[in-house]
């Protein structure tokens, strides 16, 4: 923890910044994000936003209420912005747009009016993606990937959810089934067909350990899913290749 607060410190020290701007979702990973910054630049100097499509995120919303009192950040911080104005206005070009094109577009809302705060604020926008959402390139580029600095994206999702306690981070926050909040009923590990668990003790044999899919396989893991995580990993590769540069 205090290696990370420290990172945070060093790293608005170097851009001349002290003031944050960070989205809060109410979900563990902006949770751990935003305890982290009040702990290495101190409450002050952190500014919440919050922003709702409409009635989808209302628990969302709740939630992150809860850890502000919980982290006595001034109500004065707060801003909270319904992108749903905007995301309609936008999704109205495309009566026949699937629900993963809104869901990028709703990701990529939610950036333009962080990085506006951010600007408002002469202030930095810290980003709240984990490990695992990385490597499995569940993400949307120049969406909820953007951010100035990225404090826990060293962190697999179960290191997370251990940092969260070690926070003691509201139990529903930490309870609740992880969800971008991207339609009604959406879940991160739905949307995989596998859970953070799996993921991460698969993720940790291929990535850390270099391990092939079939040493994986041979350590005891199911083929199906160890495939099913290979797969996703693999479809969203290009992720981390854009953009392409002539050198």
């Amino acid at each position: 923890m205090n290696i990370i607060i420290n990172f945070i410190k060093e790293v608005f020290k170097k851009a001349g910044f002290s003031d944050t701007v960070i989205g809060l979702s109410g979900g563990v990973d902006s949770a751990v994000s935003f305890a982290l910054v009040t702990q290495a630049l101190g409450i002050d100097h952190v500014y919440p936003v919050l922003l709702p499509y409409g009635s989808l995120s209302t628990q969302g919303v709740l939630d992150a209420m809860k850890l502000i009192e919980k982290l006595h950040v001034p109500f004065s911080h707060i801003t909270r912005i319904d992108i749903k104005p905007a995301v309609d206005t936008i999704i109205k070009s495309d009566v026949m747009m699937d629900r993963v094109r809104r869901g990028n577009i709703m990701e990529r809302v939610r950036m333009t009016y962080l990085f506006d705060q951010a600007k408002k604020r002469k202030a930095l926008v810290v980003g709240t993606e984990n490990k695992t959402e990385h490597v499995l390139g569940y993400f949307t580029r120049y969406g909820d990937e953007a951010s100035d600095v990225e404090p826990i994206r060293h962190l697999y999702k179960t290191q997370v959810y251990e940092l969260a306690k070690q926070f003691m981070i509201p139990e529903e926050i930490i309870q609740k089934p992880p969800s971008a909040d991207l339609w009604p009923e959406q879940t991160d590990e739905g949307e995989f067909g596998f859970t953070y668990k799996d993921a991460d003790e698969i993720l940790f044999l291929l990535v850390e350990e270099k391990k092939t899919e079939e040493e994986v396989v041979a350590a005891g893991f199911d083929k199906n899913l160890v495939s099913a995580v290979v797969r996703r990993m693999s479809f969203n590769f290009f992720k981390h290749e854009t953009p392409h540069i002539l050198s």
